[in-house]
């Protein structure tokens, strides 16, 4: 074992697992197989300048040796203290080369679990800090026809659910490209963690404006809101905690490029960015978007535990501010907390 330490360190410098790790596998293998094979606790070192293993055992000092592991002649043990006699106790080395090829075996599987257990720690930390965050994920394999896309991230791969898959998709991006994902949080299978990943929740939206916005980033530009229909469309409310920062221009951008890039990474989805208030009408109103409010009443006799209002807005634009399938008032509504009721300027039939 005398190539150890040189061993260790090839570990560190291709697989990142520490050798300290891997010299604590080691000891406490050698360790058992001592004291389970041979009934004696060993001592155990590392010389970091040989780089050998050094293993060390209390011998009896014996005038004839029978047992090499646990006796020593007298000759050899004044070598080692020269005050040495018969019957002594003495701690000395033991040539590793004399473990038995059971012991050696179970020496070698130990590391080699070590290997694995260190190598499933360090995926598991570089992992950890993805989980909430958003990342660059590698398509490896589309199999379109089972809605089966599989990514890779660092070193683990993944699926993308198959929902994500049907109502988000990945456009027209092949194998080897790359795609954001937001990791919604890291699980084991087997013995294996694997991040569990998303294109179609809203925390998606929430951390692409982070990273493209520098002033939500900053702080400067908060989010205060997001509603989502992956695929589809997004409401997103903010509001600026400096004055004299507009926070949709800012995510705008000089021509809309800021927006542009988040809209391309979501294959095209649609996102109304709104403005939020502490008023209620206020927040309501932009909500409603693109569509024009004329009044807002809210119930405050309501029974119910969501807060309820009647919006009122012009014939001509009941449908839009519906939304297709009811979607632009539904997200107003997820947006704001408000459960809204729309009704159209001219009153309901028989109003």
């Amino acid at each position: 074992m005398s190539d150890l330490f040189n061993a260790l360190n090839e570990i560190k410098s291709e697989m990142g697992i520490n050798p300290d790790y891997m010299r604590e596998k080691i000891s406490k293998a050698i360790f058992a197989v001592c004291k389970n094979t041979y009934g004696i606790e060993p001592i155990i070192e590392f010389d970091s300048e040989s780089g050998e293993l050094i293993v060390k055992v209390s011998k009896i000092v014996s005038k004839k040796v029978e047992d090499e592991m646990i006796q020593i002649s007298l000759e050899d043990a004044i070598k080692i203290s020269s005050d040495a006699k018969l019957g002594d106790s003495i701690i000395a080395p033991v040539d590793t080369k004399q473990f038995g090829r059971i012991a050696a075996q179970t020496v070698r599987n130990v590391v080699r679990q070590g290997l694995r257990d260190g190598e499933r720690e360090l995926i598991t930390k570089k992992l950890m800090c993805y989980e909430k965050e958003v990342v660059s994920a590698q398509i490896v394999r589309i199999d379109r026809s089972n809605g089966l896309v599989r990514l890779k991230i660092g070193e683990s791969e993944t699926s993308l659910p198959k929902h994500d898959v049907e109502y988000v998709g990945i456009g027209n991006r092949e194998e080897g490209d790359f795609i954001k994902v937001y990791v919604v949080r890291i699980e084991t299978y087997g013995s294996m963690p694997v991040p569990i990943v998303s294109r179609s929740c809203p925390e998606l939206v929430s951390k692409l404006f982070e990273s493209e916005i520098p002033e939500i980033n900053q702080g400067i530009v908060s989010i205060k809101s997001v509603a989502r229909e992956a695929g589809m469309r997004t409401k997103i409310a903010i509001y600026s905690n400096n004055p004299d920062v507009d926070p949709v221009g800012a995510c705008i951008g000089d021509k809309g490029n800021r927006i542009n890039s988040i809209v391309d990474e979501l294959d095209g989805e649609k996102i109304d960015i709104i403005r939020y208030s502490d008023i209620a009408e206020n927040y309501i109103s932009a909500a409603i978007s693109p569509a024009k409010v004329l009044d807002i009443q809210v119930d405050k006799e309501s029974s119910n535990m969501q807060n309820e209002c009647s919006v009122t807005v012009p014939d001509n634009q009941l449908s839009l501010a519906i939304g297709i399938k009811g979607q632009n008032v539904r997200l107003a509504s997820r947006l704001t907390g408000w459960k809204i009721n729309l009704r159209p300027e001219s009153g309901y039939y028989g109003e």
